[in-house]
């Protein structure tokens, strides 16, 4: 029996770490045979936290298979200390900063804080403004204000709704309801009566019927909810429902958080052009 070797990844930051990881993963992504152990060192703000971070680098050295390092540290002090690890490592600003500060003739002002847009107020209030609405429209607890919603996702219970709402909130400050439909719901190809006057709006998403029956047994094991006959039948209903009111539709078993984001956000601007 083979045992596949496992490759110690380390993410490293300044700040938060979303960015590290981000990319990092966006490679690593490539590698689908490997398999990865992910730590991240998010906050360090000293050259002593760095310095303790560098020693846990090093002592991975020692292990059986080379880590792999990312970093995304702004700060001049903290980015020198990581770098003299024994760790082959990826400097993500140090490879772009100096090509973008040559390109602009101006040197950037190597702030933690600014990597992750904290300076732009507007944004940031956006972004957490999106986040309520989403949280307060989520698997349709409130009607208020739905016309405020610049997306409208609709689909059966367990389909990847809140999942694709939250990260459209968080990383685009887009305003996303989500609507589950339900039994009522499928004894018609109608859309339901809140969203008629919003069908615009509206994206569909479907799964297949294997995927879903397992994603629902995990809540509730043997109930007619998780059998596969009852999510084949509102899985097709749905379907139905779809085509006829020609609401664009999102496949979530072939599909990942980010990429159906990425879908929705070209429909929306194609919407608006």
């Amino acid at each position: 029996m083979v045992v596949e070797q496992v490759v110690p990844v380390f993410f490293l930051s300044d700040s938060t770490g979303i960015s590290a990881e981000t990319m990092g993963n966006a490679l690593l992504i490539q590698f689908p045979d490997l398999i990865f152990a992910r730590r991240l060192f998010p906050f360090i703000t000293t050259v002593e936290e760095a310095q303790r971070v560098v020693a846990i680098l090093d002592a991975a050295m020692d292990g059986p298979v080379t880590p792999l390092v990312f970093t995304t540290a702004a700060v001049d002090e903290i980015r020198a200390v990581l770098l003299t690890s024994r760790c082959p490592i990826i400097d993500f600003f140090g490879l772009h900063m100096d090509q973008v500060e040559a390109t602009l003739g101006v040197r950037g002002m190597h702030v933690a804080a600014r990597l992750h847009g904290v300076g732009d107020i507007q944004r940031y209030n956006n972004r957490m403004a999106a986040i309520e609405f989403a949280i307060e429209h989520d698997d349709g607890q409130s009607l208020r204000a739905l016309d405020k919603a610049e997306v409208i996702l609709v689909a059966p219970s367990r389909c990847g709704k809140t999942p694709t709402t939250m990260y459209l909130a968080l990383q685009h400050g887009i305003f996303v309801a989500n609507y589950p439909l339900v039994d009522e719901d499928f004894e018609s190809v109608d859309l339901p009566r809140p969203l008629r006057k919003l069908r615009e709006r509206c994206f569909g998403m479907l799964t297949n019927p294997q995927r879903l029956s397992q994603v629902r047994t995990e809540r509730r094991a043997g109930s007619r909810y998780a059998s596969l006959e009852q999510c084949t039948h509102e899985l097709r209903r749905a379907e139905a429902m779809f085509r006829l009111h020609k609401v664009p539709t999102i496949n979530s078993s072939a599909s990942s958080v980010e990429e159906m984001s990425t879908l929705i956000l070209q429909q929306i601007k194609q919407l608006k052009t």
